[in-house]
């Protein structure tokens, strides 16, 4: 059981054992404080496009060296995972949150000694378990939003729920800018050698101590609501783990392809925001200073925030494989422009790629899962370990950038991985057999 970072989720449903439904609480205060988890764990994730370009300055990182912020992070996924889920089994869902809130607020504070070190690998160490916790929440968060109110108005809460976390990747980016990209520093780390260096990298890595500082005092207070409602949930019913047979189900075409393309998708995705704010800056493009770079991000994952209500209509009308083919083509497009075109053009059709992404990953999901009957909740686990996708491409990307010394060259990558999706949309008009 897991959730997708775009709110996805999948897992067993929790049963009252009396009647054999879906049993609910009524706690419209903890509903809310469960809206606020997809919020800032939509939001930190996408921080990461922020604080991307300024470590690569600290540290003076080549591409490559700088998206391993992404690895840091999205390892987690592949990682944390099948042992979060197995310890939400074992403690249920309420602790399982309170477990993942402290795990990210662990992971905030980190960033305290890995400024006060000014060492890169602290920092990467700090993401990882940040992310580990974001990992177990997002085990815990759709199944216990579904709890907060009657089953039959459960879509309902999900969406809405949804709709906080693409705020969260919406809002973050642009306030972080502020508060992360806001240094007026008159040297750069290039200038700087030894103890100089060191103490100026402790100094302009507070601005992200800061940020993350704040957060954790906003995840503790979020854990200590939640542990106050540790016992309002009664009748928790998990079914037993499959352990690792789920990976048995990648010998099923559609199955395998989809998995595959879940990776590349978010890869791709994390991949193109990891280098907004670099190409945005780059003076055949727009020139722009890093914190005005950094603030557009949230244009990126506004198209994002918007086209998922765009594309929840279309797909009540149109063939979600077709739909998923045509996006692809419209994120290709969109690169071929940013990597070929100049000014405004460029710029603001690498942010438009937020918008042909917004139906991808639930529509992947879906059509992967499609006819695995009792097997649907072994295929959610393995295709959420696909999601460390965001780990991989993104450095690959990086690398590209650093041997071709060119971002646009490097944009060939994430085209490649809209290539294979559009080519999965079209292999899933096909029928496939149920199980």
């Amino acid at each position: 059981m897991a959730l997708a970072p775009d709110g996805s989720a999948s897992g067993p449903p929790l049963k009252d054992p009396e009647t054999g439904e879906s049993g609910h609480i009524d706690a419209p205060g903890l509903q809310g404080f469960v809206f606020a988890l997809f919020f800032i764990f939509g939001g930190i994730t996408s921080l990461n496009d922020v604080i991307i370009p300024k470590l690569k300055e600290l540290f003076d990182l080549s591409y490559f060296q700088a998206m391993l912020v992404q690895s840091a992070f999205f390892a987690a996924y592949l990682i944390i995972s099948i042992p979060g889920a197995l310890l939400v089994k074992r403690i249920g869902y309420m602790r399982g949150a309170v477990v993942g809130l402290l795990a990210m607020l662990a992971g905030c504070l980190l960033f305290i000694p890995a400024s006060q070190t000014a060492i890169y690998g602290l920092f990467l160490f700090a993401l990882f378990v940040l992310a580990s916790g974001v990992t177990v929440i997002q085990v815990v968060a759709n199944p216990l939003i579904s709890l907060l109110g009657p089953a039959r108005t459960a879509p309902s809460r999900l969406t809405f729920a949804q709709g906080f976390n693409a705020l969260g990747t919406t809002l973050f980016p642009y306030f972080g800018s502020i508060i992360i990209l806001g240094s007026l520093a008159t040297v750069s780390a290039a200038e700087l050698s030894g103890p100089a260096l060191d103490a100026y990298r402790a100094q302009e890595s507070r601005a992200i101590v800061h940020a993350y500082i704040g957060l954790a005092v906003a995840l503790a207070i979020v854990a200590a609501v939640v542990w106050r409602f540790r016992n309002h949930l009664k009748g928790e019913a998990h079914e037993a783990s499959s352990g690792l047979g789920g990976f048995d189900l990648l010998k099923r075409p559609r199955f395998g392809f989809g998995t595959g393309a879940i990776f590349l998708y978010v890869g791709a995705e994390v991949a193109i925001g990891s280098l907004i704010v670099s190409y945005l800056m780059q003076e055949s493009v727009l020139g722009l200073a890093e914190q005005q770079a950094g603030k557009l991000i949230p244009f990126y994952w506004g198209g994002a925030l918007i086209g998922r209500f765009i594309g929840s209509l279309i797909l009540r009308f149109l063939s979600p494989g077709k739909v998923l083919s045509v996006v692809a083509c419209g994120a290709i497009t969109l690169l071929l422009l940013a990597a070929n075109m100049e000014g405004a053009l460029a710029g603001y059709s690498l942010l438009a790629i937020g918008l042909m992404n917004a139906i991808m990953f639930p529509t992947i999901f879906s059509l992967a899962s499609e006819g695995l009957g009792p097997r649907a909740a072994d295929g959610s686990g393995v295709i959420c370990m696909a999601i460390v996708g965001g780990a991989v491409i993104p450095p690959l990307t990086g690398g590209l950038a650093d041997a071709a010394g060119s971002l646009a060259l490097a944009l060939t990558l994430p085209a490649l991985c809209y290539v294979m999706i559009a080519l999965f949309g079209l292999f899933a008009l096909k029928p496939v057999k149920p199980l």
